[in-house]
């Protein structure tokens, strides 16, 4: 996801391979489909040997956000609800309530087109007119 909570890319894996696994894999495309991109904001079981090689290899700075240690429940991290947010829109779209896809090429798409979905829609939204704001020319011939 980039700041604004938008897909960059889908990457479905097999259950039996852990999420610190496959990171190298993601940050390597990152890099290879979006070369501006510099800088990644990861959870706090990606620090380690992954910032030191994406640092090396892909030249990406991983930052992490961790968890105070003197916290108690819940807590709002930083950085980490711009990914929890759009899961949770995509999450959203009937079709992925329920995992019954037999390749990872038909759940990627379908993430994909979700997430198509929720960026043309906030694409094409109209903004509540603020009070005091004159009316739209089309709003004054009715």
């Amino acid at each position: 996801m980039d700041t604004k909570g938008l897909l960059l890319f889908a990457m479905v894996t097999p259950a039996d391979m852990t999420d610190r696994d496959v990171a190298k894999e993601v940050l390597f495309r990152l890099r290879l489909m979006y070369p501006e991109i510099t800088i990644v904001w990861a959870d706090s079981a990606y620090a380690g040997q992954l910032v030191t090689w994406a640092k090396k290899y892909p030249n990406l700075t991983v930052k992490t956000v961790s968890r105070p240690e003197d916290a108690v429940g819940f807590l709002v991290l930083p950085r980490r609800w711009v990914a929890e947010r759009p899961i949770a829109w995509v999450m959203r779209a009937r079709r992925h309530a329920r995992d019954c896809e037999r390749l990872v090429q038909h759940s990627e798409a379908l993430i994909t087109l979700a997430a198509i979905t929720l960026m043309a829609k906030r694409i094409t939204r109209r903004s509540p007119r603020r009070a005091g704001q004159p009316k739209s020319r089309e709003a004054q011939r009715d």
